[in-house]
């Protein structure tokens, strides 16, 4: 049902507890295929080969990786998540809730969706953090480009996909106009 598509850029550290949090969602028959397009990183083809997933080596380019990866998937949705991001419990019923709903309404193709935002940390900086950041999306529209981004294939090809740069995903987001960005329940758990 879903393709998820990583541009990794050497963080196997943090790229495996990645991977494990979609294992609930493939379990459930949600996840179709993961794609990790790096731009030739050693450490990244092996952690795709023993997790199972595809690897894609790219240019050096975010953007142009994150477009390579998209334009390999076989899924009609595509989930781009970093490769630091966790997604945390409940996430398939979310992202499984909203994928009926949107096709119900014929909506596809005007509606995307992103997590929550969680930061890693204890005390109230990342508290504030996070309600700032809700706060900013709230007034803009706009999440955390590092939220996540879950869109129909017709939607991302129709919004250009993502532009080249290292700021790819944040200026993604800038083209989706406000009210095409439902916020999902479940949450992203991101570095503090």
């Amino acid at each position: 049902m879903i393709s998820v598509v990583i541009a990794t850029h050497s963080t196997e550290r943090l790229l495996i507890p990645t991977l494990a949090a979609l294992v609930p969602g493939a379990a459930a028959g949600l996840v179709r295929e993961v794609m990790l397009v790096d731009s030739g990183h050693a450490g990244i083809a092996e952690i795709a080969d023993a997790a199972g997933c595809e690897y894609l080596e790219g240019p050096a380019d975010a953007g142009a990786r994150l477009r390579q990866g998209a334009a390999a998937a076989r899924s009609p949705w595509l989930l781009f998540l970093e490769p630091e991001a966790l997604l945390q419990e409940g996430w398939p019923r979310d992202v499984r809730g909203f994928i009926d709903q949107v096709e119900r309404m014929q909506a596809s193709d005007r509606q995307a969706a992103t997590f929550r935002l969680a930061l890693d940390g204890f005390g109230i900086a990342p508290r504030l953090q996070e309600a700032a950041a809700m706060a900013r999306q709230a007034v803009t529209g706009r999440p955390r480009a590092q939220q996540g981004l879950l869109i129909h294939r017709r939607f991302y090809d129709r919004l250009g996909g993502h532009p080249p740069g290292a700021s790819a995903p944040h200026r993604l987001f800038g083209r989706i106009r406000r009210g095409g960005l439902v916020l999902l329940r479940s949450q992203i758990l991101l570095p503090g």
